[in-house]
């Protein structure tokens, strides 16, 4: 008798665990897979992306080349990236930057160009979209036992109060129980040097007293998160003496066929008054347009 109960028990246990086991495996088939470590290796650029919920770093197979010789007209900005990053990558105190200013003046360019400058002492950097911010402390802890120097870059960065990643971003900064990662700063571009909107009603509400101005506490708001980085860097729209020598550096670079120098100033300035700005992006844009002409 006892040999027979045995047996269905052992036979109960068996067919329990079978289920056991098929159940995790269906459990599995369902569960997204983590995605890989990236290989470290193969590329200097990186960006954060996400999958059913998981982030993960997905390799820049083609980084873009640009060097700081292609930017003109930001001598004293290139200098204050250049330095900060120097310091950065030799394992000196460095500062977390935002770049402001004029659209297509070389903002994120700059970041791009001190990016491969550096990019054989080990710096590498990781594009973060303004909505993954809140993964900021994932990727941290991803690349803080790394050997290498990481520039986490933010482009064309502005927030509303109520979007999550703008308190993540803070916290980053200077917020967090934890002390920021050593081999870890964060570069940021934007066209507002607040990061946020400001509003008239806003103002209005500062006060006066006496001799002092005591701003809004919304005011005081947005300026802390722009305080949060060291350095400020700003960028200014170019004059028409600016934007022609850019123009003739590109024409120059990209080969184009001049038959008839005389042509390319005036066809540059008419290229852009009907974008409405005389920027960088601009004058490489009139060239590239210029040199395909043939």
């Amino acid at each position: 008798m006892r040999s027979n109960k045995s047996e269905t028990h052992g036979n109960g246990l068996e067919q329990f665990l079978e289920r056991a086991s098929a159940l995790i495996e269906r459990i599995e088939r369902v569960l997204p897979v983590p995605p890989p470590l990236p290989d470290w290796k193969s590329s200097t650029a990186f960006r954060w992306r996400k999958r059913a919920g998981l982030g993960f770093l997905q390799v820049v197979a083609h980084p873009h080349h640009i060097t700081l010789k292609d930017l003109h007209g930001i001598d004293e900005q290139k200098q204050r990236i250049d330095r900060n990053t120097a310091q950065f990558v030799a394992g000196r105190p460095a500062n977390n930057v935002l770049l402001t200013g004029a659209r297509g003046t070389g903002k994120s360019s700059l970041v791009k160009a001190v990016l491969n400058k550096y990019a054989k002492q080990g710096l590498r950097l990781i594009e973060v979209d303004k909505s993954d911010l809140i993964d900021l402390p994932d990727i941290v802890e991803l690349v803080e036992t790394r050997p290498e120097r990481f520039i986490i870059f933010c482009d064309d960065l502005s927030f509303e109060a109520s979007e999550p990643g703008y308190k993540a971003l803070k916290v980053a900064l200077d917020g967090s129980i934890s002390a920021a990662s050593d081999n870890v700063v964060i570069y940021a571009t934007s066209n507002r040097r607040h990061l946020m909107p400001e509003y008239m009603s806003e103002n209005l509400a500062t006060k006066h007293v006496d001799d002092e101005v005591h701003p809004h506490e919304t005011v005081e708001e947005k300026i802390s998160l722009s305080e949060r980085f060291g350095l400020w860097v700003s960028f200014y729209p170019f004059d028409q003496d600016h934007y022609l020598r850019i123009v003739d550096y590109w024409v120059k670079q990209l080969k184009a066929k001049v038959q008839d120098p005389q042509q390319v100033h005036p066809a540059a300035l008419q290229w852009s008054l009907l974008r409405g700005a005389r920027s960088g992006r601009i004058a490489w844009q009139f060239a590239r347009d210029w040199a395909g002409r043939g």
